[in-house]
């Protein structure tokens, strides 16, 4: 029986073919693709039952930088019914895997903090307490080419199945804090330097920031698991473009991500690591 996956996309340039590809070649798991704002629809308890898993590859809920496609009307705030469509999946223990850009998606919706765990930050602001710049990147659609560095497994984990020696990789980066690691399960970290200089600024954050941007040494877990309300949850900066696509290695990944977060085996993980 294959693992039904609704991918949700919309509001960040991607290459399709080479995106739905990868998907194409799992032979363990079948995809419907539906962009926001329809998308919001589909978790509604009734609709959702179909589906083993959610993908989010979308980059929605940000205010003021031409995002139309969300239902937000440009107010950062997700309307209600997507709200307890979400609630209502957390509470199913629904699977989760979230890609790249996905992280930086509703920057002003606390719940989707939570269910990314990600520490990416558009612009300088408060996360868990503290104040923290803006999230640099690399590579992407930016001026600095992606970086091609090895992802190394941490641990052993379903997840991480095939992958035991790691797999090399060119695709984009982000600088990003470290505190969230304290409360994820790390599954892949990347042999680079995450330093400032070898980053491009947070494109979206105001043109002083910009100009002044500065960032601590930042974390080099790249990829993560962890459980919120009853769902297994699994996010990853990875994801970027074509070539990442058609990588094996991060193929497997994905393939070994979806499969997990809807087992038997992830849920009674969210339960005990919750209890």
């Amino acid at each position: 029986v294959s693992t039904s996956v609704l991918i949700v996309s919309k509001g960040h340039a991607y290459s399709h073919d080479s995106f739905l590809g990868m998907f194409a070649g799992m032979p363990s798991v079948t995809t419907t693709l539906v962009e926001q704002p329809a998308a919001q629809v589909i978790p509604q308890p009734e609709p959702i039952v179909n589906f083993d898993v959610v993908l989010f590859y979308d980059m929605s809920g940000i205010p003021d930088v031409g995002v139309r496609h969300d239902g937000a009307n440009n107010t950062g705030q997700p309307p209600a019914a997507f709200v307890e469509a979400m609630e209502s999946l957390l509470a199913s223990g629904k699977g989760l895997v979230l890609l790249n850009h996905a992280t930086f998606s509703w920057p002003l919706w606390p719940l989707w903090r939570e269910i990314t765990h990600s520490s990416a930050m558009l612009s300088a602001g408060e996360l868990n307490g503290q104040q923290v710049p803006g999230s640099g990147y690399r590579g992407g659609h930016g001026p600095l080419p992606n970086a091609t560095v090895m992802a190394s497994p941490q641990g052993v984990h379903s997840v991480l199945g095939g992958l035991e020696v790691g797999f090399e990789i060119t695709d984009e980066l982000y600088l990003k804090t470290s505190d969230f690691e304290s409360s994820v399960q790390p599954l892949l970290r990347t042999e680079y330097d995450f330093v400032a200089d070898n980053f491009t600024p947070p494109p979206l954050a105001p043109e002083a920031e910009q100009r002044n941007w500065d960032h601590p040494p930042g974390s080099d877990l790249v990829a993560w698991a962890h459980g919120y309300r009853q769902s297994p949850v699994v996010v990853t900066d990875l994801g970027d473009g074509p070539s990442v696509f058609e990588n094996p290695g991060f193929a497997r990944f994905i393939e070994n991500a979806l499969n997990w977060v809807a087992s038997d085996e992830a849920r009674a993980w969210v339960q005990s690591s919750t209890s």
